[in-house]
């Protein structure tokens, strides 16, 4: 019986380089229900109107 780990290959302490420098996506930035549309509502949006209705204390 070994009393090696079995998960481990190669000699203790031998360590290899992980290439990190591609940019992988595992996941998007947002989702599609987190959209407009997965609101129900219209893009475009209103933001232009948002911003003129700013209440003064807010500048």
């Amino acid at each position: 019986m070994s009393t090696e780990d079995p998960g481990t290959h190669g000699a203790p302490g031998d360590d290899r380089a992980v290439d990190l420098s591609e940019d992988f996506v595992v996941l998007p930035e947002q989702t599609s229900d987190d959209t407009d549309r997965g609101w129900g509502e219209r893009s475009g949006g209103n933001d232009d109107w948002l911003l003129a209705e700013r209440p003064p204390h807010w500048d």
